[in-house]
């Protein structure tokens, strides 16, 4: 619900501020080969892999720092990938697709995704005009999108809205910016029956039996926020599957390196050449649009994987050099005493 997560105080604001590209050096024609990488001395430091691929990889990156757009999008055509989105993104694309080639050559890296799937959520929640600091946000909508990592797409989806009990009538706001109306809700379950739904759902697909999975979010506040106070209202203990998360506006942030004003939804997407599908503020259309900007980062050779979690209440970073580890098979928590 990017509204809400854009009108929250600065100071709570989740997402780290990625540093700005560094400006490339002067403009020189490129054309990538391993002609061209044979035999020139890199840029590397001391503590850089000795292994001469790595410097391969380090002279062709200052090639490809030097392309235009136009040979950026060239040379990405030859090797049949996508070719839309801003030039930052194209030479990210163009750099790790060279990167794999050749690290894959040599057996260093499988090409896997971390998980077999990924599991997009963006919730909708009760909300005033203005959003007041006092006001209880209670989630009305529950959508899951089931990413596949090996054939990059989207293989299932849920939704069920859900009854606020605090809050009952939904303010004209609400109703405007998400489009879910008063008898939507009424006629909707509470949430711990719902929560019970995703469950059996996310159980039937094997999801953390057979599978490995991870939950991801545009942002910190669906779990940290939202389902947070949530589960204390519905005097339910916190989800287990749902205590780590992909924040991918942190990983896109740091993956394409750019400033944390860039890694807003329709941003995002729109730098990767793409246009928002579908209503904005609906929790489902948003979680496909979320989804579609993973599939691309995956495709561009980022690897997803968890950064972010919950602890004692608590929003923490989990480290990228610490052990990879996918969500436990989904229970549905017990109720508080």
């Amino acid at each position: 619900m990017e509204e809400q997560k854009e009108n929250r105080p600065q100071a709570a604001r989740d997402e780290a501020a990625a540093a700005p590209a560094a400006r490339p050096p002067g403009r020189q024609h490129c054309k990538i080969s391993d002609q061209e990488t044979n035999g020139k001395t890199s840029a590397a430091s001391s503590n850089d892999f000795s292994d001469p691929i790595y410097k391969e990889i380090a002279i062709t990156n200052g090639y490809i720092n030097r392309m235009t757009r136009e040979e950026l999008r060239s040379k990405l055509a030859e090797f049949k990938l996508e070719t839309r989105g801003v030039k930052d993104v194209l030479k990210k694309r163009l750099k790790n697709y060279y990167k794999k080639q050749k690290l894959m050559q040599k057996e260093h890296i499988s090409g896997d995704s971390c998980y077999d799937y990924i599991c997009v959520v963006d919730f909708e929640a009760t909300c005033e005009e203005g959003n007041p600091p006092e006001f209880v946000h209670e989630i009305i909508e529950f959508p899951v999108v089931l990413v596949n990592t090996r054939t990059l797409e989207i293989e299932d989806t849920f939704q069920q809205y859900v009854k606020p009990e605090i809050n009952p009538k939904l303010s004209d706001f609400c109703i405007s910016l998400t489009g879910i109306t008063q008898d939507i809700v009424d006629k909707a379950d509470i949430f711990p029956q719902v929560l019970q739904n995703v469950v059996e759902w996310m159980r039937q697909r094997e999801l953390g039996t057979k599978y490995s999975y991870s939950m991801l979010t545009d942002g910190s506040w669906d779990m940290s926020k939202f389902l947070n106070i949530q589960c204390r209202i519905s005097r339910i203990k916190y989800p287990s599957f749902a205590k780590k998360w992909i924040n991918i506006r942190k990983s896109y942030g740091n993956f394409y390196k750019v400033p944390r004003n860039q890694t807003k939804l329709t941003i995002m997407l729109e730098n990767l050449g793409m246009s928002y599908d579908g209503r904005p503020h609906s929790g489902l259309d948003d979680s496909k649009n979320i989804a579609r900007i993973a599939i691309r980062m995956l495709q561009d050779g980022c690897d997803l994987r968890v950064n972010e979690r919950i602890h004692g209440g608590q929003l923490m970073t989990v480290s990228s050099s610490g052990p990879l580890e996918g969500a436990p098979a989904p229970q549905m928590p017990r109720y508080r005493n």
